[in-house]
């Protein structure tokens, strides 16, 4: 076990600093290379704080849908079988409250910002 501080907060303070202490001094393209930079650190940082946790439930809601165990891919990989042979639809219990929340968790770690995800959060 590592001490503090730890990789995400290492990440973050990074991308804070680059943010707030640099980039006012950047000018033209060098500023827009910089801001892809720090947004590829705020996409690690949110990797790590939330992936995990993502997949772990993703995995779990596969399970219970498909009722066999195995990787998130293989199970991924199953549902998206069933889905193409028609034995599993957007009318099987579980299966659009399943396909949702992994859309949710993905926005959450991509696209924080996005619009309609951000009204979505609001309407919950």
């Amino acid at each position: 076990m590592q001490d503090e501080p730890t990789p995400t907060e290492l990440i973050k303070a990074v991308a804070d600093f680059l943010r707030t202490e640099i980039t006012p001094a950047i000018k033209g393209h060098n500023a827009f290379k910089l801001r892809v930079g720090i947004n590829a650190l705020d996409l690690v940082t949110r990797q790590l704080t939330l992936q995990g946790p993502g997949e772990a439930a993703e995995a779990v809601r596969l399970k219970a849908l498909l009722g066999i165990d195995g990787s998130i891919m293989e199970l991924n990989r199953v549902l998206a079988e069933k889905i193409a042979s028609g034995e599993m639809d957007l009318n099987t219990p579980g299966l659009k409250e399943h396909l949702w929340q992994t859309t949710m968790d993905k926005l959450a770690v991509d696209q924080p910002n996005y619009g309609s995800y951000k009204r979505e959060l609001g309407q919950k």
